[in-house]
């Protein structure tokens, strides 16, 4: 996520994400440069004519395009702002989970509260990178019951997570280490997880309508490629630099829209998931490891099964 101060004009003006959307966008405007000077060649010097100006048509097609962008730019904040509030809801939970796991299991029952403390960050960094279709176990801790090979094999690897967690609490409530009410309690927050990663999933996996997408593309490119048209008599071969600002105007507009309307990957404006996970793997281990953990108590992972 690209971080700035909202206060400095000169800052944004030369922030670097300038110069990430320049490099995306120099060759196709290269392009509609060339093309406006051959147009602007062919009308002035080739042909010699010289027909009504149309810049009012563009003029109006210019507020229908704009409120094509307005639309197509809030639809994608709308989603990044959702995953926003959804990954804010999971940093809350965590903690929640966590403060209701140290009040609840007993201090002496430090091989709970190990598992609980190592498990809530795997399934906070293990939904980070689901959300990427990725894999990086290298950011896992594989103790306390979960073993690599068996994760490997699941496609789904938070709901994997999330079911050592469920069975390890309905475990407790078994062995009749915690009561009835605390199990509901604690379950309350476990079936959070699955709602805050379906929530994600919905934005992941609902995209733009195709025939909308394709739409827009259609305008901006109609629009721009009838430009030079229109100002050709007005502004002669300064038409080249005003249609390729043009262009980068209305191009880059869009090229923003596609990289928030998906808002969990690793673009310049996506969401800061790597920060909060690691945020929240901190805060988890601030409320539960206040007492040295006994890692030779935790069960090896064969030992530990799903179900």
């Amino acid at each position: 996520m690209v971080r700035y101060d909202p206060k400095t004009w000169i800052g944004l003006l030369l922030h670097s994400y300038n110069k990430h959307i320049m490099r995306q966008l120099f060759p196709n405007m290269l392009l509609i440069g060339m093309y406006t000077f051959l147009v602007t060649y062919f009308v002035l010097d080739f042909l010699g004519v010289h027909f009504k100006s149309i810049t009012a048509f563009h003029s109006l097609l210019g507020i229908i395009l704009g409120l094509f962008l307005v639309f197509r730019t809030n639809s994608a904040y709308d989603r990044w702002w959702e995953g926003r509030k959804l990954w804010g809801a999971l940093v809350n939970n965590c903690r929640n989970f966590a403060l209701k796991v140290k009040a609840i299991i007993p201090e002496s029952d430090l091989e709970s509260r190990d598992f609980f403390r190592i498990m809530i960050p795997n399934y906070v960094f293990s939904m980070k990178e689901h959300l990427r279709d990725e894999y990086m176990p290298e950011e896992l801790d594989f103790e306390a019951g979960l073993a690599q090979t068996a994760l490997e094999r699941v496609d789904h690897k938070p709901n994997y997570i999330a079911g050592l967690m469920f069975d390890k609490t309905n475990k407790l409530y078994k062995n009749k280490e915690i009561s009835g009410e605390q199990l509901f309690i604690l379950d309350k927050e476990l079936k959070a997880f699955s709602d805050i990663i379906g929530g994600c999933e919905r934005i992941k996996n609902t995209p733009i309508p195709y025939s909308y997408s394709m739409y827009i593309k259609k305008f901006i490119f109609a629009y721009i490629i009838t430009l030079p048209l229109g100002f050709v008599h007005d502004y002669e071969y300064w038409t080249i630099p005003l249609v390729m600002l043009l262009f980068y105007f209305l191009v880059g507009i869009e090229l923003i829209a596609e990289e928030i309307e998906d808002p969990f990957g690793t673009d310049q404006n996506d969401l800061p998931t790597d920060d909060l996970s690691s945020k929240i793997k901190k805060n988890v281990n601030e409320i539960l490891q206040g007492q040295k953990s006994v890692q030779s108590k935790l069960p090896k992972p064969e030992e530990v099964k799903l179900g």
